[in-house]
């Protein structure tokens, strides 16, 4: 804001210096000298003057104008120095499109019910604030010339600490005056919430939740006194961590998708809650049992908020079985097949448990047997969604019976040759290691399949 104060300041000191040569200037009327006059009027100690002082009241309302051309020619009419109209005008069409950017730009932080932005969202806002900065910049050019950037306004210092974004139909139609009232108070959280952080560690100790859950509700009030209820309740379900808990919860969840009515009607039953459960400091049985008893009455409330049909979904979305088997059905387009695969993966749970425990196998065994359930899991739930399964391969030809001779008295290989229509040259390739030139009766020789012989072998 420091670059406005110095606007601002510069061109009341050029308002002052106006209004001072309008007070002193003397505007003199001269009657006509009639004809009848003698020459002796004509002298300078003789000649009546008139002199008439107008009081000359300045207004700022005579300078403002909505029509930025007439607000500039009126700055310059009164003095204005080309840089105090420069500073002006930009100071003036920044807040314009400030808040333009605050009402008419839709970001993922208005959609406080999705744990996750909206891609479509976020490209649309990053395209809605390009064109909106590039309508700003045309009009500044049109305004003040093409040189306007080089002025003392690109190097005056912008806030450090950022600030909470105040967009939306509630948020961003808050008054000026209001949207730095909330800041005010979001800048003390965060440095009360910092010291009271370092302070702990100092001491070596770790930050009591109870009291993080004062420091923010103290944030809490000073925000309630200043924003309507509405008001209110759209900055909480934007940055309060209660809502953030919440986002993260059904984030975990993640095929819940909450729509914002769903989202705000939990918010509203859980929050007052949360605060409470927040509160709770100690380990003993009675504060054990009152924590219970409101993370109870918490449940119940989420199930009312939700309705019978979508706590159900709730409650099955913890599971993360259940979850496993809805992102199966929805990769292969059957939703309606959730339930199927459901059970198939609790049933392969089961038997995976079943195996784990079982002492009468071994590692080795275990591993196998997981295996084959892992298959056999994969097929059903393909079956399932329906999905063809591929073919079963054919088992291998189980291998020729080995066929032997053996020799008798009188036998060559050369009569084995003929008996088994088999060169001999097969027989030796069967029989890499007998020497058949050798061959005595009672030896054994290994044909071979007919398929393997050679028809040219010798």
């Amino acid at each position: 804001m420091r670059w406005r104060v110095l606007a601002w300041v510069s061109l009341g000191v050029n308002m002052v210096l106006a209004a001072a040569w309008l007070l002193s200037a003397r505007f003199v009327r001269v009657h006509p000298i009639g004809a009848s006059a003698g020459p002796a009027m004509a002298s300078a100690s003789q000649i009546k003057t008139n002199l008439v002082l107008r009081r000359q009241l300045f207004s700022w309302r005579e300078v403002e104008s909505t029509d930025y051309p007439t607000y500039i020619a009126n700055l310059r009419q009164i003095g204005c120095p080309e840089s105090t109209v420069r500073d002006i005008i930009i100071a003036e069409v920044n807040t314009l499109f400030a808040r333009k950017r605050a009402i008419e730009l839709v970001t993922p932080g208005q959609q406080w019910w999705r744990s996750v932005p909206d891609t479509n969202v976020v490209q649309a806002a990053a395209e809605k604030a390009r064109e909106l900065d590039e309508e700003r910049r045309a009009l500044l050019t049109r305004l003040l010339g093409p040189n306007w950037e080089s002025g003392d306004m690109v190097s005056l210092p912008r806030p450090s600490r950022p600030g909470v974004m105040l967009d939306g139909p509630l948020l961003g139609n808050l008054a000026p005056d209001i949207k730095q009232a909330i800041q005010d108070i979001n800048t003390s959280s965060q440095a009360r919430m910092q010291a009271y952080v370092e302070a702990q560690k100092r001491d070596g100790k770790n930050p009591d939740p109870v009291e993080l859950a004062k420091l923010r509700q103290q944030t809490r009030n000073e925000l309630a006194r200043v924003l309507s209820p509405a008001q209110f309740e759209e900055f909480l379900l934007r940055y309060s961590q209660e809502a953030n808990d919440l986002r993260t919860t059904f984030g975990q969840l993640q095929f819940f998708d909450p729509t914002s009515p769903e989202f705000r009607a939990v918010f509203r039953a859980t929050d007052a809650l949360d605060q409470q459960i927040q509160s709770l400091t100690g380990n003993d049985p009675a504060v054990d049992q009152q924590r219970r008893a409101l993370e109870d009455q918490r449940e119940n409330a989420i199930r009312t908020a939700l309705g019978p049909e979508r706590y159900q979904e709730y409650l099955l979305l913890q599971d993360p079985l259940y979850r496993k088997a809805v992102a199966i059905a929805t990769a292969a387009g059957t939703p309606e097949a959730v339930q199927t695969i459901y059970a198939i993966n609790q049933a392969a749970a089961a038997q995976q448990t079943s195996i784990r425990i079982d002492p009468n196998l071994t590692s080795s065994q275990k591993n196998i047997e997981l295996k084959r359930l892992e298959l056999d899991q994969l097929r059903a739930n393909a079956v399932a969604t329906g999905q063809e399964l591929p073919p079963e391969p054919s088992p291998p030809s189980p291998p020729m019976p080995k066929r032997t001779y053996v020799l008798r008295q009188g036998d060559s290989v050369a009569v084995v040759s003929m008996i088994y229509g088999m060169p001999i040259g097969a027989i030796q390739q069967a029989n890499p290691n007998v020497d058949l030139s050798k061959l005595k009766p009672g030896d054994a020789l290994v044909i071979p399949p007919a398929a393997t012989s050679s028809p040219n072998a010798p």
